[in-house]
This record gives C-alpha cells, sequence and structure tokens, in this order.
C-alpha cells in the first residue's frame, strides 16, 4: 500500500554504491589472500608427502621452479574460470562449481601436457596437491561466506544495492522474498512504480521509498546509489522497453535482473531455451518415483543401520537416564501421517510427563505458534532430563527405526499429526507426497522460531525440488543447528 512519506534528499557525495563496491573489492582481495595461501600450503603439503626429505629425481625441470609455476597456473586458472565474479560470491553453489571446475580442468591440461611433452614431474606430487588444494579451496570460500553471512545478518558486509522495479503488489512481494534472507545480499534500497501511480507527494512501499517511475529507472538507480535494478512483473514493462533499459544501463555498472513470476523452484529444473528470439523457460516436474527415489531410500536405510549400531551405547545412557528421572516408559509412540497420509507410530524418546496429553487442553491458550502446531517454550509438560534431551534433538534418534522400517526418511517435511492433516488445504497437503524425514530445511532454518507460513513454505520446496546432494547438505546443517540448540524447545 502506498502511503506518503518524508524522504530527505541524499547529498551526492553520500551515496551506498561506492562503499558498497569497496566492500566488495575488499571481499574479493580477501578471497584471492585465501586461495594463494590455501594453494601454497596444497603444494607444500604434496611435495612432503610424495618427497620428504629425499632429493626429487627424474625431473628436468627443477621443482623449486615447477611449484611456484603451478600456484601461478592454479590462480589464473581460478580467474580465468571467473571464481571471482561477484555475480556468484557469497551465494548458492554455483561459486564451488566454479572452484572445483577450476581445479579439475587445470589438473587435465597439466596432464595432457606433461604426457605430450614428456615432462617428468612427478603425478604423486600433482594428485596430492590438487586433492588437498581442491578441497582446501572449497572449505577457505566456506568460512568466507560464513563470515559474510554473519556479516549481512547484522546489516553489514558487503551486499548489492537493489532498485525493484514493477507493479505495487510485486515490488512488495520480491521485497518481502529478498529480506526473508539477508544473508543472500540483496538489499532494497528505492523503488520504482508504474507513471500512473505516482503521486505529488513522496511515497512508500511498505518502508521501501518509491523514487521514480518507469521513464527514469537508470537516473533513479544512479541518484541513490543501486548496483542492481530488479525488474519484477508488470503490465507497462513490455519485451521492448525492457530491451531498452537494458541498452540504458551498458556502461553504468548497474546489473539489470528479471524476476520471474515463478518462485520456489531450483535451479536444476529449470532450463532456459531461446525460441524465436524469446528466452522460454522451461520447468521439469518434480519426481516422486523412479531410481532416484530408489537409490534415497536405500542410502536411508543404510545410514540408518550405520547410525543405530553406531549410537546403541549412547541410546542405552539415554534410555537410564529417562527411567531414573520420572516415571512412565523411556519411549513414546504418537501417531503421525506419512507419504499419501498413510499413518504411522514415530518413536521418541519420552521428554514429557506420562499425561501430556491430558494436560494439553489446559495450556492451548499459551502456544507461541502460529499455525496448527502446539509450541511453548517454557511447556511445563517437559521433564528435566527431557529439556536436555530437546536441546540437543537426542529426543528424536529413536526415529532411526522408523527410517530403517521404511516409514520416514533422513530428509523431508516434519512428520505432521492427523489433527494438522485434517486441516491442511490443497498446497499444503502436497507435503504427503515424499516421506516425513528426521531433519529437513525446517529445521536448519530455525525450527520452533519459525513462523507456520515459513515452515510450510520450506517443506514445499523440499517437496518441489529434493535431491540427493541437497539431502546431503541439509544432514550438514544440521550438526550445526544441533550444536547451536536454534529453535530447540
Amino acid at each position: 500500500m502506498l502511503t506518503p512519506a518524508r524522504t530527505p534528499s541524499r547529498p551526492r557525495g553520500d551515496r551506498p554504491g561506492p562503499a558498497a563496491r569497496a566492500d566488495e573489492r575488499a571481499y574479493i582481495r580477501l578471497l584471492a589472500v585465501l586461495d594463494t595461501a590455501v594453494l601454497a600450503v596444497a603444494i607444500l603439503v604434496g611435495y612432503v608427502a610424495r618427497f620428504g626429505d629425499e632429493e626429487p629425481s627424474g625431473s628436468e625441470i627443477p621443482y623449486v621452479v615447477v611449484a611456484p609455476g603451478l600456484l601461478l597456473a592454479w590462480l589464473i586458472s581460478l580467474r580465468v574460470l571467473r571464481c571471482y565474479d561477484d555475480r556468484v560470491l557469497g551465494y548458492g553453489a554455483d561459486e564451488y562449481r566454479r572452484v572445483s571446475s577450476a581445479s579439475l580442468r587445470l589438473a587435465g591440461g597439466i596432464a595432457i601436457t606433461g604426457y605430450i611433452a614428456d615432462v617428468g614431474v612427478s603425478r604423486g606430487f600433482l594428485a596430492i596437491s590438487f586433492a588437498v588444494g581442491t578441497v582446501g579451496l572449497e572449505v577457505a570460500r566456506f568460512a568466507a561466506r560464513k563470515r559474510l553471512h554473519r556479516a549481512r545478518d547484522r546489516g553489514a558486509g558487503w551486499s548489492r544495492k537493489v532498485l525493484v522495479v514493477g507493479d505495487t503488489a510485486h515490488v512488495l512481494e520480491l521485497v518481502h522474498t529478498l529480506r526473508r534472507e539477508p544473508y543472500a545480499g540483496y538489499h532494497v534500497v528505492g523503488a520504482c512504480i508504474p507513471d500512473a501511480l505516482l503521486a505529488p507527494v513522496p511515497q512508500r512501499l511498505g518502508d521501501v521509498p518509491v523514487v521514480g517511475s518507469f521513464r527514469g529507472i537508470p537516473e533513479a538507480a544512479t541518484a541513490i546509489g543501486a548496483d542492481t535494478v530488479a525488474v519484477t512483473a508488470s503490465g507497462e514493462l513490455t519485451a521492448t522497453r525492457l530491451r531498452r533499459l537494458g541498452w540504458q544501463l551498458e556502461g553504468t555498472g548497474v546489473d539489470l535482473v528479471v524476476a520471474p513470476a515463478l518462485t520456489d523452484v531450483a535451479g536444476p529444473r529449470i532450463h532456459t531455451r531461446p525460441v524465436a528470439g524469446l528466452p522460454l523457460i522451461h520447468v521439469e516436474a518434480p519426481e516422486f518415483r523412479g531410481a532416484r527415489k530408489l537409490v534415497k531410500g536405500l542410502v536411508d536405510r543404510s545410514l540408518s543401520f550405520v547410525a543405530l549400531t553406531l549410537l546403541l551405547p549412547l541410546l542405552v545412557v539415554i534410555a537410564l537416564a529417562i527411567k531414573l528421572g520420572s516415571r512412565g516408559p523411556v519411549l513414546f509412540r504418537q501417531t503421525r501421517v506419512g507419504q499419501g497420509g498413510e499413518e504411522f507410530g514415530v518413536f521418541k524418546f519420552r521428554t514429557m510427563v506420562v499425561n501430556a496429553d491430558a494436560l494439553l487442553a489446559e495450556l492451548a491458550a499459551r502456544n507461541e505458534t502460529d499455525g496448527l502446531m502446539f509450541k511453548m517454550r517454557d511447556d511445563p509438560r517437559v521433564t528435566r532430563i527431557g529439556r536436555l534431551l530437546r536441546k540437543w534433538s537426542l529426543d528424536e534418534l529413536p526415529q532411526l527405526v522408523n527410517v530403517l522400517l521404511g516409514q520416514m526418511s533422513l530428509v523431508g517435511p516434519r512428520p505432521p499429526l492427523p489433527s494438522e492433516v485434517a486441516r491442511y488445504d490443497g498446497d499444503v497437503a502436497r507435503r504427503l507426497l515424499v516421506k516425513p524425514g528426521m531433519t529437513g530445511l525446517w529445521q536448519v532454518s530455525g525450527r520452533s522460531d519459525l513462523s507456520w507460513e515459513d515452515g510450510i513454505r520450506l517443506d514445499l520446496y523440499y517437496v518441489e525440488n529434493w535431491s540427493l546432494a541437497a539431502d546431503l547438505t541439509i544432514l550438514w546443517k544440521t550438526f550445526g543447528a544441533v550444536v547451536n540448540s536454534r529453535g530447540a524447545y
């Protein structure tokens, strides 16, 4: 909704653009220093592991020349493969793919050149150096990214200054989407709306100032120091006007991005194909069966069996602590709804008093969540040992049995109660197209701290875009979420 607001004019010397570019260059310099240090260590490790205290022999080129040459070639490869492109830094998987591709291509090029030229450089030295260096580069990039994300969450760090262009409803939707994940690095600083909606007084869309119309988008971007123009849906922004906007932004240092109406669809399902000069977006249907599903089930059961075997002593200790701490059974079996609406009994370590369900009605008015679930930060029904188990998510370890039985997956949507499912609408019911999981996007994104709407959105995103690679990433992030006890109560 448009509301008049007083927007003080910004002096020309006080624009956020140059500062943002300086932060960006500082971050890129940090990555270059980290990459150089990692590669130097990797080459040294390769040399020591291959030769130790021995003097290298059989090489026409001394290793005092080979080592610096390999370091320089590796850095050039990273630069040529655009591993320092600001469009891929700080968010998404493309940065990691480019780093791996640069390393693998260089390794392949050196292997082919060495074979053709018959250069006697030790293959063991190269293999160890490339293995250690590639892994080290990925780890260093991950650490730098996490540091950047923490800075962005605090409102600091390098972020893109975004001018959003479109109809008011679509502008507000895009602003909400970008602010939902501040660590992605897109900070909205202004909006341009159709000429017909402009008022003679300063306006705002929520708390975003309206800085112009479609007629002066480049000038508006310059005035507020934006380095990115994000165009969303609008009837007035025809293909011709959008193409002309791209021409106007050439040479200004301002990037143009187009936000389609299609949301919550992962990259691997999206393919762009030019047809008659139009970049048509093809969206593949989600995959709910087939070979990949069989592999996922096999991986789930294998890992759950291994985990149960390794964690057996811990499970015994927890069971004894529960038995000694309060009256009642060790395990709690609750009916939940699984894939296709089929009900099953989910296993948990008991963390509440034995009559917890009977006391729920008395506590309903103190529910701290806005959806169909009941969540209460200081629930009086939770036992002393139960609070400790919940803090570290140890109460959910018996669900490994459900995974082993094929009722659950290691990663998936949260298993709902039958009472929740009875109130599902058509969209939310799509959560039941896959097996529920012990962990999922909801857990690594905040668990009980999330709103009902955000939890459902994350579950539906997983259902539509699941993959084995994403499962492994979520399992890795789960350890961090458990250690930090985010949203656990």
